[in-house]
């Protein structure tokens, strides 16, 4: 998926919009025939965080599509005005009601056929401050016995806890950059240690 269709000018209103190479740039992108308006589409970021509490950490089951009924991690989409650690715990809040205390990023994984990029953090459990919100069905702290793996949402969540479960026990965890297409995740550098 390179571009979603444009049909009109968000600029002129003119149905004169296709995609070219803009002079000086490197890729095509929706530009307007009649006002030379060029649209730049970039990729979403989705930011969330792996919450630890008392060795456990916190799932939550979906309550709309996509997904519905599968369980994850918080995350969501960022904001505009906001930091990607902001974006990640105020998904949290929003998903699971929890304050949360970002400890460092944990994962960076692209998405490239969907445009999105993933950036997880370790986190942890402060309190609950409020309900959990209508995207949420339900939540639970779980320990690396109770990882309901046959009902997680993406493969990528799937592959995020396992790594997270491995170096658990060690007490020290990497920061790792990855990419669908490969299906690969690499770890980066070791950099995050047990608080």
């Amino acid at each position: 998926m390179l571009h979603k269709t444009i049909k009109y000018c968000s600029q002129c209103g003119s149905t004169g919009v296709k995609a070219m190479v803009p002079a000086g740039d490197t890729h095509p992108r929706p530009t307007c025939q009649s006002c030379g308006h060029v649209v730049y589409q970039n990729p979403t970021i989705i930011a969330g965080c792996i919450i630890e509490h008392q060795g456990k950490f916190l799932l939550g089951k979906r309550a709309v599509e996509p997904m519905v009924g599968k369980w994850s991690i918080p995350a969501g989409f960022m904001e505009n005005g906001e930091t990607v650690e902001q974006a990640a715990t105020r998904e949290v809040l929003e998903e699971t009601g929890a304050e949360v205390e970002v400890l460092g990023p944990y994962s960076i994984f692209s998405v490239p056929h969907m445009n999105q990029v993933y950036i997880i953090f370790r986190a942890r459990f402060i309190d609950f401050i409020m309900p959990f919100g209508e995207e949420t069905s339900e939540i639970e702290f779980v320990d690396k016995s109770q990882v309901p793996w046959s009902e997680l949402t993406y493969p990528a969540i799937n592959q995020i806890l396992t790594r997270y479960i491995n170096e658990d026990g060690h007490g020290q965890f990497g920061l790792y950059m990855g990419c669908f297409e490969q299906g690969l995740v690499h770890p980066f550098v070791t950099v995050n240690q047990r608080n």
